[in-house]
């Protein structure tokens, strides 16, 4: 069931939001070649316990890790360990807020360092395909007009888009319905109304769309071993364009 949101608690989704950003932005200043991706985790539970917010995927069905930090080939999923970064990976830093039993999603790629053009277009087409996704999560659109968008975008730059995790629902937990795969055929689904609150997450792939889990269960892998990006803002469906609840 998908549950439409009153202003009210729009607002307080809102706020986790705002923390979700400020974690993310307080990791890109600190990731840096020599960082390693448990630090990083550690710098984001800081500043979301500071402002009032609890990290959403501590011990969500037994993730060990505050954040996900998924580097170069890693998809999503990726747990915060002692690897430090080099000059040249990208890292997708992944967060989840909950803030008075609400919660938001967001997630970045970061460049590290000098990165290689390759990484470079890959990292931009992936945040343009979110930004395409949320032009189309408009009342009236059907679901599948935002999944669609998504993957014409990622194909048109010569990528391939991730089926095995798709983008979801949030409110009151961290996912709700509906699903939201970002591949599909135009106009199909439900319709998008007012009140939907919903987590946009293109993951898109240098290279083949398929992915592997790795052995500790959690960490998700291109299956050709190529470069992988992840952007994500957790959105409000308005009478006009999508309201952004993940950002300063």
């Amino acid at each position: 069931m998908i549950v439409l949101r009153s202003s009210s608690e729009i607002e307080l989704i809102r706020q986790a939001g705002r923390i979700v950003a400020a974690a993310i932005e307080k990791v890109r200043s600190e990731a840096m070649p020599g960082v390693t991706t448990a630090l990083l985790d550690r710098i984001a539970r800081s500043e979301i316990l500071k402002l009032n917010g609890y990290p959403a995927f501590k011990d969500y069905k037994g993730y060990p890790g505050n954040i996900c930090a998924s580097v170069n080939e890693e998809v999503v999923h990726g747990i915060p360990s002692g690897r430090k970064l080099r000059d040249g990976d990208i890292v997708g830093i992944d967060v989840g807020v909950r803030f008075r039993d609400y919660f938001a999603d967001g997630a970045v790629t970061l460049a590290i360092g000098k990165v290689s053009q390759t990484a470079q277009n890959l990292i931009m087409a992936t945040e343009e395909a979110l930004e395409k996704g949320i032009a189309e999560a408009v009342c009236g659109n059907r679901l599948s007009d935002v999944s669609h968008a998504i993957q014409a975008h990622a194909e048109s730059r010569g990528y391939s888009v991730v089926r095995a995790f798709v983008g979801h629902g949030i409110g009151t937990k961290i996912h709700e319905d509906p699903e939201i795969p970002n591949y599909g055929k135009p106009d199909r689904g439900p319709r998008l109304e007012r009140g939907m609150v919903l987590a946009l997450e293109p993951m898109i792939n240098a290279g083949t769309y398929e992915v592997e889990i790795m052995d500790d269960g959690w960490t998700a892998v291109t299956k050709d071993r190529k470069l992988s990006a992840h952007f994500e803002h957790t959105i409000a469906v308005t009478d006009g364009a999508a309201d952004i609840l993940t950002k300063l």
